[in-house]
């Protein structure tokens, strides 16, 4: 295994799936760039047979890890994408990654599932089998020592702490520009801190306003256990820090993360709560901290197990804490409990004020493909930086899906997929496809044995840890390819009839749920895509003759997407080969436009209007109404807009009868669309792209990154 940054970093180049950069590159939207362009390039190596199995249609993508030399404005290299593709997961990991027989992550998670669901041995042979089995459990605890770590060889405090020395990225053009979307100038005057004495206003909002630490790991312990010399609540998280002066930053963590909870027990207890924000170490800690683990296990212990043995600690210089001493970069800090709660909008009078020990931070481009916009959160007072000697500065862009963070995700479904068997038996293997971008999709696979067992799988899954937030779940038959999103979606059109087959429910969901109507709450869907059972019937009667149509697959193959591009305000209309049973629809609206305010609900109207004369077996069951910037033939950004621009609940319309037919309003939407809708409509984001001008400055580096011309 690797135990440090630098270690992963060689042995990447020596087999090739790393590059060097010498050019100077502005760490202002230029890196970003990059890394954004080549993550949907071809990997220099394939990855284990396993891993190639488990995603046919991306596993080749990521492009090359990229190590740049001489960042504009700073000393400290920068890497980005090292996580980036399958193949250097696995490495990360320690997995066996042949391509030609390598079990990859599979092979990784069946030895966490052999430890979380242990069968007793039989007799002795078997109980020795056992103990060698678990006995390296008992080497995977973190090494505290009392000695500095190697992440202390440079130390700079008081007035020598300047974040300003570090290459931070700023990743997508609005980031914490929270004027460009709608929100009052000069709400951040008061913040004590903000900007740098040296740097003059002007200059600092060019040069780093809106730019964020990515790929740190953020250290915290519940404040019950602030005197406890081995804290059983160490946490380590991944969340974003956003740079506000040269001694601050902003910690933005979700309400249902352990970093959060840690923040009130400390809230409640009256005290500035520490913190380490964690730069490099092990290969395997950005995993860790990404790790969605069950209550009370700790990201050490899971670093410690994927690192085949303890993370080596040493004790913070100014922080009560634990801190992985192989690291290149530690920002110790205290974060402020004086700081108010989120939803807080300085729009709205009735929010009082933004008050102490808070900041108002975003918008930040995110791993939804949109920006989430601004909020209320508290303020970090950075008390140490230390250092290696020479350190590398890891980081990473989240964004519209493949990026870095798909390669992390993907590793989660692997990894976890015998943990979430012990939880829901029923589930044989299942696949978070890439238009999901992780918490808005499950592809679910169980060998049914009973009348509507779909339903109870998609209510475990809802009440499952993480994937809780799961926004939608597809549950098919064993012989269907969980991994193949073609399969599914035609399974679930020829299987799952609209007006039976569709679960809706209300339940909490992801914090950067935009499209929600209520922060962090809305609803959720499953489809049952299995074949009917007998006793599976709703309400009187057998299930009707025109659910045959959906099962056989109909003539869909004769639909004519002419007669849907004639209702006013379409623009297109198709079924792309890559969903059968789908039709997708364009329609004449973009981002921020109220005065097109229900248009996609008037063009869904008048779809359930059209179709259902076609008849059962040319009619498509699903259509999703998209806006006018989504490419129809994409195998991904039409279902990404579905999801991520629609509540369930509140933007299906469906048509019963003879021709079942559902219909989603995926379209951008104001807060004007909720004079037309039965639910709110929360502000909208805009969707992350490149700036133009970063693109420009960088394509001839992208091209020799990625072997374009």
């Amino acid at each position: 295994m690797y135990r440090d940054l630098r270690q992963f970093v060689s042995d990447l180049e020596r087999m090739g799936e790393l590059v060097r950069i010498t050019d100077p590159v502005d760490p202002v939207l230029d890196i970003a760039a990059i890394a954004d362009q080549i993550s949907e390039a071809r990997a220099p190596s394939p990855p284990s047979r396993a891993s190639q199995a488990n995603d046919p249609a991306f596993f080749g993508q990521g492009g090359p890890a990229v190590l740049f030399e001489n960042p504009v404005g700073s000393s400290t290299p920068v890497l980005i994408n090292a996580y980036g593709s399958y193949r250097r997961m696995e490495l990360a990991l320690g997995c066996d990654a042949d391509p030609h027989t390598g079990s990859g992550l599979d092979g990784l998670a069946k030895k966490i599932g052999e430890l979380a669901k242990p069968q007793p041995p039989r007799g002795l042979s078997e109980a020795i089998d056992k103990a060698k089995q678990f006995a390296p459990l008992l080497k995977i605890g973190p090494k505290r020592s009392k000695s500095p770590g190697l992440c202390q060889q440079v130390e700079h405090v008081g007035d020598a702490i300047d974040l300003t020395g570090l290459p931070i990225l700023r990743c997508w053009p609005l980031d914490g520009d929270f004027e460009a979307v709608g929100y009052p100038k000069g709400v951040n005057d008061a913040v004590p801190g903000l900007g740098h004495p040296d740097i003059a206003p002007d200059e600092w909002d060019a040069r780093h306003r809106g730019r964020y630490i990515t790929l740190a790991g953020i250290h915290t312990i519940h404040a019950d256990d602030r005197d406890d010399p081995k804290p059983a609540s160490h946490n380590i998280g991944m969340y974003r820090v956003q740079l506000l002066g040269k001694d601050r930053v902003a910690m933005h963590w979700h309400v249902h993360h352990d970093g959060a909870r840690h923040w009130r027990s400390w809230k409640k207890l009256g005290q500035p709560m520490p913190v380490a924000i964690v730069l490099g170490g092990e290969a395997v800690l950005p995993y860790a901290a990404t790790a969605p683990l069950p209550p009370g296990i700790s990201e050490l212990l899971m670093a410690g197990f994927l690192n085949k043995g303890g993370i080596k600690l040493c004790r913070g210089k100014t922080v009560p804490l634990w801190i992985p001493a192989n690291a290149e970069i530690v920002i110790e800090g205290f974060v402020r409990t004086d700081a108010g709660v989120i939803d807080w909008d300085p729009r709205d009078p009735n929010s009082g004020e933004l008050g102490d020990g808070s900041v108002f931070e975003g918008p930040f481009g995110d791993h939804t493909g949109f920006y989430s916009l601004p909020d209320r959160y508290p303020v970090v007072e950075v008390s140490a930086v230390t250092t290696r000697e020479n350190p590398i500065y890891p980081a990473t862009v989240v964004g519209l899906p493949p990026q870095e963070d798909y390669f992390l995700g993907k590793a989660t479904e692997r990894l976890f997929r015998y943990l979430l068997q012990v939880l829901i038996p029923d589930v044989e293997d299942y696949d978070l496809p890439m238009f999901g971008a992780f918490h808005n999709c499950a592809f679910v696979k169980i060998k049914k044995a009973y009348p509507l067992q779909a339903r109870r799988v998609m209510h475990a899954i809802w009440g499952a840890g993480q994937m809780a937030w799961t926004k939608s779940i597809f549950v098919v038959d064993d012989d269907v390819d969980v991994h193949d999103a073609k399969a599914v979606l035609e399974a679930c059109a020829k299987n799952c009839d609209p007006s039976r087959d569709v679960e809706l429910v209300r339940g909490p969901l992801d914090i950067l749920d935009h499209a929600s109507p209520h922060l962090a709450a809305g609803s959720k869907i499953g489809f049952d895509c299995t074949r009917r059972w007998t006793n599976e019937e709703a309400g009187k009667g057998p299930l009707p003759q025109h659910c045959e149509r959906v099962l056989a697959g109909g003539d869909l193959e004769a639909f004519d997407a002419n007669i849907v591009r004639t209702i006013d305000g379409v623009l297109d209309a198709a079924i792309p080969g890559t969903s059968p049973g789908w039709l997708i629809v364009k329609v004449d609206r973009g981002f921020d436009e109220p005065e097109r305010a229900g248009l996609g609900r008037a063009v869904a109207t008048r779809i359930l209007e059209v179709l259902p004369e076609l008849g059962p077996s040319v009619a498509p069951p699903y259509v999703v109404v998209v806006g006018r910037d989504v490419d129809l033939e994409d195998p991904v950004l039409p279902f990404f807009h579905w999801l991520a621009n629609s509540d369930p609940a509140r933007d299906i319309f469906r048509a019963t009868g003879s021709c079942p037919i559902a219909v989603f309003d995926a379209t951008p939407k104001t807060e004007q669309d909720t004079e037309h809708a039965p639910e709110p409509v929360r502000p909208w984001p805009p969707v992350l792209e490149i700036d133009a001008d970063s693109r420009d400055r960088v394509s001839e580096l992208v091209s020799r990154l990625t072997g374009q011309s």
